[in-house]
């Protein structure tokens, strides 16, 4: 537990490193100020902007600014409170210490708090990454499997070029080839479209449905290469295990190849691939960018590179801080999933 803890610890010493690299490389430079009056804003409407984000201060002085609004525990002005109808606990007279949801500002464009943003979305963004991971854990453990009690042969073979070449393969090239074969190719035998998000409107009552099918390309192209990852570390840490002692003996006490390979090998086996599916699922969810954009699926990722295309830096400079959260948060899930399944990491 006292390991646990030092990891928790330190992990989140990270956090503000990635809030200082966030603000050098997306207001660290320029003046975003034209960005939100448009081209036809006065001079003094675009004065009045830049006093109320700050920009009319020092940058070293806007980076502490930035990282009182971020930060969870901060002190914060009565006035300051009510103008970003901040949420929390608040101890003090004037300036108050705050104990609230970190405040990431405004949206350039919509205008909308740029954490109702995030949230709208991020909910897709799990619902894609969990069923990608899932299809992934399944098939990439049950190849991996395979190929180590066919070792050699054509079976085995064929799943190690197949994991290579999944690897290999960039999610977003994975993405067009997919999207063009079963989106619009095979479209009317598969009944896909290229693009659709988890919910749609229906153009005649203007009801708002779950659409379950639109989730299957997406999910299968992100799924591919954790997928394939998974199988090779399966396929080889099984190899190692089945080679140990307590397995012969095993088969020597009349136990069945089933038994053996999926109630004693499989469990000694797990401690690498759980590692492989927690660092991909964290990437899943912090790192389906493209995919989603290329599906036009409207989670955290889609809205990321649609922020970017407009220089809306409030929307992208709070998702990237929410994916190293989801990063952090994982790795120490992760930390407590190793607990359980080897008790040696508790020495």
């Amino acid at each position: 537990m006292n390991i646990l803890i030092k990891k928790t610890l330190i992990s989140l010493t990270v956090l503000p490193g990635v809030v200082a690299l966030v603000f050098v490389m997306f207001q660290g430079f320029g003046d975003p100020t034209r960005l939100i009056v448009g081209q036809t804003g006065d001079k003094k409407t675009m004065d009045n902007i830049r006093k109320d984000l700050y920009l009319d201060q020092p940058k070293w002085k806007q980076f502490f600014l930035y990282l009182n609004d971020v930060s969870p525990i901060a002190f914060h002005s009565r006035e300051d409170i009510k103008k970003k109808d901040l949420k929390g606990f608040f101890i003090g007279g004037e300036t108050t210490l705050a104990l609230k949801i970190p405040y990431l500002r405004k949206s350039y464009q919509t205008k909308k708090d740029t954490t109702t943003v995030l949230m709208e979305a991020l909910p897709a963004t799990i619902v894609l990454a969990f069923t990608a991971m899932i299809f992934a854990c399944i098939v990439g453990i049950f190849l991996g499997i395979l190929a180590a009690i066919n070792k050699d042969t054509l079976i085995d073979t064929t799943a190690i070029v197949g994991s290579i070449a999944g690897i290999s393969a960039p999610s977003f090239f994975i993405a067009i080839i997919v999207a063009y074969i079963f989106g619009y190719i095979l479209q009317p035998y598969t009944g896909l479209h290229i693009t659709g998000s988890l919910y749609e409107i229906d153009e005649v009552t203007g009801e708002r449905f779950l659409a379950l099918k639109n989730l299957i390309l997406p999910a299968f192209t992100l799924g591919i290469r954790p997928m394939a990852i998974i199988a090779q570390l399966t396929r080889s840490s099984m190899l190692d295990v089945l080679q140990q002692d307590f397995v012969r003996t095993a088969y020597a006490k009349g136990l069945s190849k089933n038994t053996v390979i999926y109630k004693h090998a499989l469990r000694n086996a797990l401690n690498p691939v759980v590692t492989a599916i927690t660092g991909w699922f964290a990437e899943l969810l912090a790192g389906s960018f493209f995919v989603e954009y290329i599906f036009g699926w409207k989670g955290l990722g889609k809205i990321t590179v649609n922020a970017l295309e407009k220089l809306d830096y409030p929307v992208v400079m709070g998702s990237v801080l929410l994916s190293a959260i989801i990063f952090i948060l994982i790795n120490i899930l992760a930390d407590f999933i190793y607990m359980f399944i080897d008790p040696r990491i508790n020495d």
